[in-house]
């Protein structure tokens, strides 16, 4: 599958995924080992201090580790990820940039980086650091 092919793929997963949909993630680049997602941050995303609920930062660093792991191993879940919150996210625009950082046959070990985005200055902050594990969806179902 060549890149755009592999993008065009990606954007239909994530389209299938109703929570996804429901709060506006957009997958704007996945190549092999390597996904960016973003989300414009609106008020229903915000938890009682103005910031970005974690939740939804939670969100971004796990399906983002997610698309880059299945790049390269296919259809995959989630085993465990532990996230780091570094700053409150107060910005317009959220991105997750994950990589693949240790592939094998069935598992691959990813991290995260979420950065908080004012749009007028297009300057980013890390507001957190996440690492996963996921593995492939025909091993979790043990047809592997």
């Amino acid at each position: 599958m060549n890149g755009s092919e592999l993008l065009s793929e990606g954007r239909s997963v994530l389209k299938s995924q109703a929570f996804s949909r429901y709060i506006g993630a957009e997958l704007v680049d996945l190549a092999k080992g390597h996904a960016l997602l973003e989300l414009v941050v609106e008020p229903h995303l915000l938890q009682q201090h103005g910031r970005v609920h974690g939740g939804v930062i939670s969100y971004l660093a796990d399906n983002a580790m997610a698309f880059a792991a299945g790049s390269v191993i296919g259809d995959v879940l989630t085993v465990e990820y532990k996230i780091n919150y570094v700053k409150g996210a107060r910005g317009q625009k959220l991105i997750a940039s994950a990589h693949a950082e240790a592939v094998g046959k069935s598992l691959v070990v990813c991290r995260c980086i979420v950065e908080d985005v004012n749009m007028e200055s297009e300057r980013g902050v890390t507001c957190a650091f996440a690492q996963g594990t996921v593995v492939s969806v025909a091993v979790s179902k043990g047809t592997s």
